[in-house]
């Protein structure tokens, strides 16, 4: 995908990301500040202000879109979304007929989304990533870390955003919090430790506690509605984007291939109640997930991409046979 080396995008990638076994360690995002709701930290909740940079192939980038329609900040907030598939500069901003619904860099013009993190930092060293968060007034990145965009979007947009309904909310946090360690680390992170391991020991491993996970969450699923209980919560919405775009990519091109997620019918039910949810339909898009993931050279050098596209999210659910 390439890197910033002192400013310089270079066709790389970062060696700390590779352990010693050969197994996968994403880098921690770089700039992490944060937008409140009044002027403590530099940069306050306004409309209009803040800009998203996005690609639909991404599931941290989708995060935010799921946030951004929930929380009903679509007039807050702009986006930019990056055409599909994984180009010689990283994520690609461009007005290209073939993706009219990838709408380009209004607010600055950047062509690659390296240009904001270097108008951001001259020197910046890294990754160059999606979402990234830009603040109109001081012109620069202000987050590029998506579990901490989602918390500002929950929280701190009261009065801006048209739906406050908090997916964060205090007596549950302990048990959200629990929850998204283990998806995290097992399904979100899970699924890229199989497909870019570097040896057949780091794999099986990681391939072992994915699936681990996912019957965990299966057998938690047919008890309660969602994962924290009866009601949608962060952890619901930080599954999500892996489950539908598991079956497209992860299953075949990371070596995902124990179980599909339509072999369980509780997470398949729930992926469908959820996809089912208003606004989160228009922020799904199957057949970018199959173009982007096969894409990266590392695990598709050939760059053929499959002409299929095998789901189906809007089938009928079960999930109602469950308390909410």
């Amino acid at each position: 995908m390439g890197v910033l080396i002192d400013g310089v995008w270079r066709d790389e990638e970062l060696p700390q990301e590779v352990g010693k076994i050969g197994d996968f360690r994403r880098a921690d995002s770089a700039f992490r500040d944060r937008i409140a709701s009044d002027d403590s930290s530099g940069f306050k909740a306004e409309a209009g202000r803040y800009h998203l940079y996005v690609a639909h192939g991404c599931p941290w980038a989708h995060r935010t879109l799921i946030y951004r329609a929930l929380k009903k900040l679509e007039h807050a907030i702009s986006v930019a979304y990056a055409i599909p598939g994984l180009k010689e500069h990283g994520w690609t901003f461009d007005d290209n007929p073939a993706f009219a619904d990838c709408t380009p860099d209004t607010v600055n013009g950047f062509k690659y989304l390296y240009e904001a993190y270097t108008a951001s930092d001259p020197r910046y060293t890294g990754k160059v990533t999606v979402p990234t968060l830009w603040d109109k007034k001081t012109k620069r990145v202000v987050n590029n870390e998506s579990s901490e965009i989602i918390r500002m979007l929950n929280s701190e947009f009261k009065g801006i955003a048209g739906n406050d309904t908090d997916f964060y909310p205090a007596p549950l946090r302990a048990e959200i919090d629990r929850v998204n360690e283990l998806v995290y680390a097992n399904v979100n992170n899970g699924v890229y430790r199989c497909g870019f391991a570097r040896s057949q020991a780091a794999y099986e491993a990681a391939y072992d506690a994915l699936f681990e996970a996912l019957d965990e969450l299966e057998a938690r699923l047919g008890r309660q509605r969602y994962l924290v209980g009866c009601q949608i919560t962060e952890a619901d919405w930080r599954l999500f984007p892996t489950l539908v775009r598991f079956d497209v990519a992860y299953f075949s091109l990371f070596k995902c291939n124990k179980k599909r997620i339509a072999d369980y019918p509780n997470l398949l039910n729930y992926m469908r109640e959820l996809y089912q949810m208003p606004g989160i339909a228009a922020t799904v898009t199957p057949r970018y997930y199959v173009i982007n993931y096969y894409s990266i050279k590392r695990v598709n050098p050939t760059g053929i991409i499959p002409k299929g596209t095998p789901v189906d999210y809007a089938q009928p659910h079960d999930r109602a046979r469950l308390a909410a």
